[in-house]
């Protein structure tokens, strides 16, 4: 668990599919316009255990890392975070991916879970960058990487399929301040 002012992140276990069920299911249609997309089974519970029981798995091979963002009052699970597509060797990189339950935008959660997340990958993992893409529109987005240390690097376009479209990504990154 990795404490934060107002949110902790750690990594998921099994117990928390009712949960993550419940977080996807609310956010079903907010997340439709950004995401790439959730299977039709997202609402089962058990699919969510296997998932989560695939991330351990995942965790403990170096693939990536897949925490719930939780409010420190109450221990309510309000989101995802993760460090994805971690490349080993001369290259030592990750890929950021997070959401947030619609409720809970715009109160900073994000951005305090992403400089959590950011620090584990730096100072824990020994990643030298961190890298990121958010649909140019998704201003929420963008802010919550500046405010993690992130900068732009430019547009990769048509780069993501989302809702059946390739879409363009501003694509972002932050270098480990500790090598």
């Amino acid at each position: 668990m990795i404490k934060g002012e107002h949110v902790y992140i750690r990594s998921f276990n099994p117990a928390d599919a009712e949960q993550l069920t419940a977080l996807l299911n609310k956010n079903r249609s907010f997340l439709q316009e950004t995401s790439t997309g959730q299977s039709n089974d997202e609402e089962s519970i058990k699919t969510q255990r296997k998932a989560i029981e695939k991330w351990i798995k995942n965790i403990e091979s170096d693939l990536e890392y897949n925490f719930g963002i939780f409010k420190r009052k109450g221990n309510e699970l309000i989101g995802k975070i993760g460090l994805f597509h971690v490349v080993r060797g001369p290259l030592q990189k990750a890929t950021l991916g997070y959401f947030l339950d619609e409720d809970h935008n715009g109160k900073g959660y994000t951005t305090e879970a992403g400089q959590l997340m950011v620090d584990y990958g730096f100072k824990t993992l020994h990643l030298h960058r961190i890298e990121a893409g958010v649909m140019p529109g998704n201003i929420g987005s963008l802010r919550v990487l500046e405010k993690s240390g992130f900068h732009k690097e430019g547009i990769a376009k048509k780069s993501v399929k989302i809702n059946g479209q390739w879409e363009d990504h501003q694509m972002l990154a932050v270098i480990n301040p500790y090598d």
